[in-house]
């Protein structure tokens, strides 16, 4: 039995391709899988209800993404395997011993998010020479954003920058945090990737369209709403990659003994309509570095 606790609204993809992955190593649901979903809906609270649920079916495999549920489920068992399809920095988080050798019943794939949250910063004031203040989108209640909260401060350093905090702990706070924004005379957005904000990314681009300030997002699914740009790893395709610890767990491995894979290849997509909307005019050596431009 495996049972996922897919990350936020953005789901259904996620789950296709776990499903994907799944069936390119033979597994056929109703044969032999079962596969059952539950969703916080990117409801942080609702987490801990949701492990002691799933744990109660004795599954043989947890798969889930995010650090938040992947600390309620790793507080809620010690005995039955989790894969992490995507996690920020795993032992910074005190997820994982090590990346080489997690130990625990933990193992998957991780981003190592805070040298990208330096690398987003870099490419919105590339794309936007004029920024000078940066509103950063965070979750509160997210401890991985709290340690991206520090690389923010340090690449403003670097680069120049004053940034305003504008971190929310629910849906609910969104639109107080984007009258702030405009309140503190930000020229910029940088959002950090959560699976609270990433269950509202139609509402998020829609509040950052009202405000008429460019955006850097972590997922592309935000570009896809009509989002500015986006860099960041594939992740439908750790979903994906995720099958394979699947495999490995179901046939006798322990999660302890499996490296933590990090992602290899990072997409940049940038959208030259939201670009035209706003007025600006993307630099045509940012633009010949993206992997997709959306026109």
């Amino acid at each position: 039995m495996l049972l996922l606790v897919p990350r936020n609204g953005l789901g259904g993809t996620y789950i296709q391709a776990l499903r994907q992955g799944l069936g390119d190593l033979g597994y056929v649901e109703g044969q032999n899988l079962l596969l059952e979903i539950r969703s916080a809906e990117g409801k942080p609270d609702r987490l801990a209800g949701l492990a002691a649920e799933i744990l109660a079916t004795r599954p043989d495999v947890l798969v889930t993404s995010g650090s938040e549920a992947i600390l309620t489920l790793k507080r809620a068992t010690s005995t039955v395997p989790i894969v992490m399809a995507t996690v920020i920095d795993p032992v910074a988080l005190g997820i994982a011993a090590s990346l080489a050798r997690p130990e625990g019943n933990l193992s998957g794939l991780a981003i190592m998010s805070l040298e990208l949250t330096s690398k987003r910063l870099q490419l919105l004031k590339e794309a936007v020479p004029r920024l000078s203040r940066v509103a950063v989108l965070w979750n509160r209640a997210n401890p991985g954003n709290v340690l991206q909260l520090k690389e923010v401060g340090t690449a403003s350093q670097i680069l120049g920058l004053r940034w305003h905090d504008a971190g929310v702990r629910g849906p609910d706070e969104l639109p107080g945090a984007f009258e702030a924004i405009v309140g503190a005379k930000a020229n910029g957005i940088l959002a950090i990737e959560d699976s609270m904000l990433g269950s509202h990314p139609s509402r998020i681009v829609e509040s950052v369209a009202r405000a008429r300030l460019p955006a850097i997002y972590a997922f592309r699914q935000f570009v896809d709403a009509g989002g500015l740009m986006s860099y960041g790893p594939n992740v439908p395709d750790s979903f994906r990659r995720s099958a394979v610890y699947v495999d490995k767990i179901l046939k006798g491995a322990k999660p302890a003994n499996l490296p933590i894979e990090q992602p290899t290849t990072f997409e940049l997509v940038i959208n030259l309509k939201t670009a035209k909307t706003l007025g600006l005019t993307i630099p045509q050596t940012l633009l010949k570095r993206a992997d997709q431009v959306i026109e």
